[in-house]
């Protein structure tokens, strides 16, 4: 027997809405659904576009406080340009904390901080070179 698939990555947060309006606002993530689980905790699953894989996000207060240590984990998305996302940031009034970094054929990455200390990593893709 192995594993199928990656299904859904989970984080939990202190402030569910913020975190939630963060990725839908600034990274245009689509909620999936939304429910309480078993044990009390708020879930929201949000996905990028063009993933199958989800975003788990999760809130249970009575599990104490979350305390995100710096550099323990981060999720990346592609981006079409680095340049243009942020643009898009300046104008929600944010900026990246990292980047961005371009690289010679055309890739490149950069990283801002979503709410709760997590990072967000964006890589733009090297064009593809065209035989002809």
């Amino acid at each position: 027997m192995k594993a199928k698939k990656l299904l859904h990555t989970r984080y939990r947060v202190n402030d569910l809405e913020k975190t939630v309006d963060f990725y839908k606002r600034v990274l245009g993530l689509e909620e999936i659904r939304r429910h309480k689980s078993p044990r009390g905790s708020e879930l929201v699953f949000l996905k990028a576009p063009e993933s199958e894989e989800q975003i788990e996000i999760c809130c249970f207060p009575s599990s104490g406080p979350v305390l995100v240590q710096p550099d323990l984990t981060h999720l990346a998305f592609e981006v079409d340009s680095l340049a243009e996302f942020g643009h898009h940031l300046r104008t929600l009034g944010l900026q990246y904390s990292d980047g961005p970094v371009l690289r010679d054929n055309g890739g490149g990455f950069a990283f801002i901080d979503a709410p709760e200390g997590y990072e967000i990593e964006l890589i733009q893709k090297a064009p593809q070179l065209l035989d002809y």
